[in-house]
């Protein structure tokens, strides 16, 4: 400030000189006329006055008025918002310090604008809808994915509430506050009036400052996620081959008829029908042939039955067809057995079968509601046996069920007293399944499975003695031996493997999930071998999954949160949907082998495994196909990026010193299943880092 006080001083100076020069130079003229001598003297003086004062107002404006005018132009730009052109700081005096200082607004300033725009063209390449809102749902900033869904200028958006481009059946149910805090399924409406299902997630943005308060909404279009979903229910709850109701299906609709008989006090006849020596048909002719058979067969039977009763397709070449409304007063059997003959004569017509005639027969089991059976289990299951009498008839014929067709009904308790001593007799075995990276052979775990083997009678399989074991409350037990037996197994192999052996996964039941020390006991065992939980996967079925979806969900964050790997086992055959899967904390989905199995001749289920397999790389998960029996699955599976399999392909099941040779074949450097891959080459799929 003193050198600008000197500056000013030196300027006023310089004027004042300036003036007392024109004033002697006005008195010289006025006094010529009097002196000759004096005027001369006046004149000379005032020009070396004129001269120093215009000399110090040049001065002076080259140190402070262009410095000042600089500062003010460079300030004004400023103001404009134009920060590229750096300031020229050349004084070292109070106006210099000043240049610095708005040198460093302009350089923070400049930055400040770098982020803003970086942020904006952030905003404005994300594919998802992006809303800015204030606290009270008001839209101050929508990015170019938001006026792309909704198909109006931003001008349009800006200043309407979120809820206002909600479809109207939905805006009755939505609450801002929620919506604000979570994430939900809705329905957008565009300008020209299309719904469009999205995935609208809300996130408050918290600052001290009220002005910058409010919620980001981040809206994604899942209409092809919701086609793909609605897609996968309809070929879990249908044959894909015949498009008759399969098994599962077929059982929920005579559950319900079941329960709409009883209320009205009528009668249920269920037929169970087995093609006879079909085995045959694909052996001779191939499975297209077989499943061409079996096409022409639904035809027939949806043909044959009166408009209101159901066929469904239970396994392979085995069909069931329901009827209701039947009097109980009557006895219904001579119409029933009428339409069991009318369908045995449509079955034995002739086949067209690569151009040649071919005759098929059938056997036919039947059972009554309630007469044979109180529920859809018992009733399957005595339609069944009556039908395998009518195998053991000689086929093409149809048996009702009789109490003396029960001796496999007598023959399962039999299994249940054996099975409370299959423990103590050492009767359970476990046996693994490698799982195997199909881009290069690798094992990169297994899957536990579970065996009874009784002496002198073979082999039980699981899904004879599970169900027992389940409703005997024997499978908490069960299940805690597996895992002791796992976990030793798994001790054994991180002891001799030089690397990590992978995650070994376990089926865990509904019975086992219930339990109120499950997780306790987990724990216990996991510290017992002094193994961690993070190498072990539970497999859950989709109906496991979603019999009561709030409780499993918290057991499930439990044991998630222990360190345990989840996956959805025969994933595909249930009815979890999308928003369940993104609930759930699951990392694998099993792609359940009744899929894989014809994916080379069925194109319906070619195309669920497609799906699930895309689908569970949108998640973020893990995709294993099971049923991997044949080159011509592996190749398919590889072709759609599906990463990791298993099956009869790679083997049989082995015991842990089969497993253990396996891995360490594997530290050796050989890959036990390269040979199953093609060679490496240019269209070789590369294992991803």
């Amino acid at each position: 400030m003193r050198t600008i006080g000197l500056q000013l001083k030196v300027l006023v100076g310089s004027l004042l000189l300036t003036t007392v020069a024109v004033v002697a130079v006005c008195a010289g003229l006025w006094w010529l006329p009097f002196n000759f001598l004096m005027p001369g003297v006046i004149a000379i003086l005032a020009v070396l006055g004129l001269g120093a004062g215009l000399g110090a107002a040049l001065w002076a404006r080259h140190h402070i008025t262009e410095p000042v005018s600089r500062l003010v132009r460079s300030a004004e730009r400023l103001g404009h918002g134009d920060y590229s052109r750096p300031l020229d700081v050349t004084l070292n005096d109070e106006l210099g310090e000043l240049q610095e200082t708005l040198e460093r607004m302009r350089q923070r300033l400049r930055q400040t604008t770098i982020t803003r725009d970086y942020l904006t063209n952030v905003l404005s390449s994300m594919t998802d809808a992006v809303f800015v809102a204030s606290p009270d749902g008001i839209i101050k900033i929508a990015n170019f994915g938001a006026r792309r869904l909704l198909g109006y200028a931003e001008e349009e958006i800006v200043g309407r509430g979120i809820g206002s481009f909600l479809d109207e059946a939905e805006q009755a149910e939505f609450d801002l506050r929620e919506a604000s805090n979570d994430m939900r399924e809705t329905v957008f409406r565009t300008r020209e009036g299309q719904s469009v299902p999205v995935a609208l997630t809300g996130s408050p943005i918290a600052s001290d400052d009220p002005q910058f308060q409010g919620v980001i909404f981040v809206a994604r279009n899942i209409t092809e996620a919701k086609r793909a979903e609605r897609r996968i229910r309809y070929l879990a709850r249908y044959d894909a081959l015949t498009k008759v109701p399969n098994r599962m299906q077929f059982q929920h609709l005579l559950q319900q008829a079941i329960a709409r008989n009883l209320r009205n006090g009528t009668s249920v006849a269920l037929l169970y029908l087995d093609m006879d020596g079909f085995k045959e048909v694909n052996d001779t002719f191939g499975h297209a042939a077989g499943d061409g058979t079996l096409e022409t067969l639904s035809e027939r039977l949806t043909r044959v039955v009166p408009a209101e009763a159901i066929v469904g397709r239970l396994a392979g070449d085995e069909f069931a067809v329901f009827l209701d409304g039947l009097p109980a007063s009557q006895d219904s059997r001579g119409a029933v057995g009428h339409l069991a003959r009318a369908i045995l004569d449509e079955v034995g017509a002739a086949y067209q079968l690569n151009q040649e005639e071919v005759f098929l027969t059938a056997s036919i089991g039947v059972a009554l509601y309630p007469t044979d059976a109180g529920n859809v289990i018992d009733l399957i299951r005595n339609a069944d046996a009556a039908m395998y009498s009518s195998k053991q008839s000689g086929g093409n014929t149809f048996s009702f069920y009789e109490p003396a067709m029960n001796a496999a009904a007598e023959e399962r308790l039999m299994l249940k007293s054996k099975l409370r001593r299959a423990l103590e007799r050492d009767e359970l075995v476990v046996r693994y399944q490698p799982k195997v990276d199909l881009r290069d052979g690798r094992i990169i775990g297994a899957e536990a499975l579970l065996r009874w083997r009784i002496p002198g009678q073979g082999d039980i399989a699981p899904s004879q003695f599970i169900p027992l074991a389940e409703e005997t409350n024997l499978i908490n037990e069960i299940g805690e031996w597996v895992l002791n037996r796992v976990c030793m197994d798994y001790r054994r192999l991180l002891d001799e493997v030089q690397t990590p052996p992978g995650r070994i996964s376990l089926n865990l039941s509904l019975k086992q999930l219930r339990q109120a020390s499950f997780i306790l006991r987990c724990r216990s065992v996991f510290r017992r071998h002094s193994v961690s939980p993070a190498a072990f996967e539970l497999e859950i079925t989709e109906t496991t999954l979603m019999a009561d979806p709030k409780r499993t969900l918290n057991m499930l964050n439990e044991l998630y949160a222990m360190g345990l790997h989840l996956s959805i086992d025969d994933f595909g055959t249930g009815y979890s949907s999308l928003s369940a899967l993104q609930q759930f904390p699951i990392g694998t989905l099993k792609i359940d082998q009744s899929f894989v199995r014809n994916v080379g001749e069925d194109e319906s289920d070619a195309t669920i495994v497609r799906t699930i397999i895309e689908m569970g790389r949108n998640l973020g998960m893990d995709v294993i196909a099971e049923g991997i029996e044949s080159i011509r699955h592996l190749d398919f599976l590889r072709s759609r990026h599906c990463h990791f399999g298993q099956g009869r392909l790679f083997g049989e099941t082995v015991t842990i010193e089969q497993l253990l040779a396996l891995l360490l074949q594997q530290d050796a450097g050989v890959i036990p299943y390269a040979s199953l891959l093609p060679a490496p080459g240019p269209a070789h799929i590369t294992r991803s880092a």
